[in-house]
């Protein structure tokens, strides 16, 4: 059975820049959007985490939503969050999702509740009711505390919108386990670090929040192995990224990183809302140095 929407390339979890007030700086989004599409990413993701999406109000969320949308304008496919604590907030943004006419919503587990797999599938199930759109699912259980699981993906599978799934388990046997099994959720890739590894199972797709800020060498990657189907040129790419991605998940720091990274591009990316901090000046360094040498040999690599 075809999956009903193609999850294909490079999809950016957009960030959020923010005034000194810590209002939503459209200007900046606008900016944000319209490097990315330039550069060549496949898909855009409003209301993800990378987006800061549990420091913004269900209104706020839907309002950003809706001026990516229009900012869009169709050029590349939309995909709108739905993750959040309360099982009727996610439909709320379902249902906006739909009005919008995104291409389609991300789903994750509601944190902190711990569901079963049984009552995760039927909180599942009513925001796919609500949104009647395609679903890219988002397994993250270090963030949730709740793991995706068979019986999870049997009860979905019965909604042929359920088509696509972004795997962050940092568990290798579960891309084992997915790609074998089931083989109509396309295979996403959630965890940076191994996305060489999501490539040579077949994954068609990739969530990467570094791509915010180096879009062109994260679509390399996913050019070499995915169109080009050439492994060897993939490795020389991912091992390029390899730091970058260790500076990413050490200390907690990945939205800040991101949106310094954003910073670095010329695109004032402003700070985060509280709880969440600026880098220091010795986080600052050391992403300039990883980000001006990861170009350098990327490029390179390209080129050759």
């Amino acid at each position: 059975m075809s999956p009903l929407f193609q999850f294909q390339g490079i999809y950016t979890p957009a960030v959020t820049p923010y005034t000194t007030d810590k209002l939503p700086n459209w200007d900046a989004l606008a900016e944000v959007i319209e490097f990315l599409i330039e550069n060549g990413v496949h898909g855009i993701i409003s209301g993800g985490s990378t987006g800061e999406n549990y420091a913004q109000t269900v209104a706020e969320r839907i309002e950003i939503a809706r001026f990516t949308r229009d900012r869009i304008k169709g050029r590349v496919p939309l995909v709108i969050g739905t993750g959040a604590m309360l099982t009727d907030d996610s439909i709320a943004l379902a249902s906006a999702a739909r009005e919008l006419q995104a291409d389609a919503i991300l789903l994750a587990s509601p944190p902190y509740a711990v569901p079963t797999d049984r009552e995760n599938a039927l909180n599942a199930l009513a925001i796919d009711k609500a949104a009647g759109l395609p679903i890219m699912l988002y397994n993250y259980p270090h963030r949730t505390g709740t793991m995706m699981g068979p019986e999870f993906l049997d009860r979905v599978g019965r909604s042929r919108n359920f088509c696509g799934i972004k795997e962050s388990s940092g568990d290798i046997n579960r891309v084992h386990m997915l790609a074998r099994d089931y083989p109509h959720i396309q295979l996403g890739c959630g965890m940076d670090d191994q996305a060489l590894e999501f490539f040579a199972w077949g994954a068609p797709f990739w969530v990467c929040g570094g791509s915010n800020f180096l879009p062109r060498e994260h679509v390399a990657l996913y050019d070499a192995c995915v169109l080009q189907n050439d492994f060897v040129k993939g490795r020389k790419i991912m091992s390029a990224l390899m730091p970058l991605m260790n500076v990413l998940e050490q200390g907690g720091k990945f939205i800040q990183t991101i949106k310094y990274g954003v910073t670095l591009n010329g695109i004032d990316a402003g700070d985060m809302r509280p709880p969440l901090t600026g880098l220091n000046k010795d986080d600052k360094r050391a992403l300039e140095q990883v980000v001006g040498v990861l170009k350098r040999t990327i490029a390179d690599i390209v080129a050759a």
